[in-house]
């Protein structure tokens, strides 16, 4: 159903937006190297092709392409190459008073790493300054092993600790910035407040997209006209997610499906729930389960979920198109 002007005169939508989540990865034998040698109090870079020594190490050397394997340790004070002050720090940095970022080169490294330093005002530091490391008191293996650097030249002998080679590192990824939807998000975040599924067309008899975009990928053509369709649609092609990650909020097995509302013409991604996963099927026929009204926002988590209509499959052909 086409919602003619009504529905673009309003101002695009806009709100602060808070990505966050912790990124754990593997080491290999280079990152590995790196953050044991912090938790065991040492600091080590790889040699490369050239001759240089590289602290962090990268992977791979940046001539041959080959894996680098000649660990060496470098001194643990360093000069500052360059250095801005941060004056407003932000949660999860360093510390909670102003302090100084400086790319700062290692005594026996050919490059530079970037760390704090901690100094109590901007007069304090400068290109050329003599730094040392002041290490953590508990050390796990990660940067934060290092908790800064000081202007000094003397460095204390710290104790290594026990444990394995460190093969597993979590990131933590926290990142606020301000979100402003599209013209055409805005439609669909509004119509999702109101119950609503609101895609977009560039015009009669032109393709509808759920959620809408800023112009057809065939043609360039602006999209201009809402259109409002059904909570209804079939399942087209899926996932059956059987494998436990981090943070997971439903307990396995589920499905992952896209599904092709009534009137759209491209399916987007859902759960699918309230039956078993192996009863899942392209062309069945599902809905969708809405939360409470009271909990209605501009989001798609407005639709707790999609669940099987009961009737009779659609046939391969009238979606085959679409998948």
């Amino acid at each position: 159903m086409s919602l003619g002007k009504s529905a673009v005169a309003e101002p695009p939508l806009s709100a602060p937006l808070n990505l966050k989540f912790d990124y754990t990865r593997s080491t290999g034998p280079t990152v590995g190297a790196f953050v044991t040698g912090l938790r065991d109090g040492r600091i080590l870079g790889a040699r490369g092709s050239d001759g240089r020594v590289l602290v962090p190490p990268p992977e791979f050397d940046a001539v041959t392409h080959e894996p680098l394997t000649e660990f060496v340790e470098v001194g643990q004070t360093g000069t500052v190459v360059s250095w801005t002050w941060n004056a407003e720090p932000l949660p999860g940095q360093p510390f909670d008073r102003p302090f100084a970022w400086a790319l700062i080169r290692l005594d026996g490294a050919d490059t530079t790493l970037l760390h704090a330093v901690d100094v109590a005002s901007p007069d304090e530091i400068g290109t050329g300054l003599r730094v040392r490391v002041r290490w953590a008191a508990e050390r796990t293996g990660g940067i934060h092993d290092i908790e800064a650097f000081e202007p000094g030249e003397s460095t204390l002998t710290v104790e290594a600790a026990d444990g394995e080679p460190v093969t597993m590192i979590t990131t933590p990824i926290d990142l606020h910035y301000r979100h402003s939807a599209s013209p055409e998000e805005s439609w669909y975040l509004r119509g999702l407040k109101e119950g609503k599924i609101i895609g977009g067309r560039t015009g009669p008899g032109g393709k509808v997209y759920v959620p809408p975009r800023g112009a057809s990928p065939t043609d360039g053509v602006p999209t201009k006209e809402p259109v409002e369709v059904p909570d209804k649609g079939i399942v087209t092609t899926f996932c059956i997610v059987n494998v436990p990650f981090m943070g997971q909020q439903i307990k396995p097995p589920y499905v992952a499906a896209y599904v092709l509302l009534d009137g759209a013409d491209i399916p987007f991604l859902h759960l699918i729930l309230e039956c078993d996963a192996s009863e899942v099927r392209m062309g069945m026929r599902v809905e969708a389960k809405w939360r409470p009204r009271e909990e209605w926002d501009h989001t798609l988590r407005n639709i707790e979920y999609f669940r099987p209509t009961g009737e009779p499959d659609a046939d391969y052909d009238t979606f085959k198109h679409h998948l």
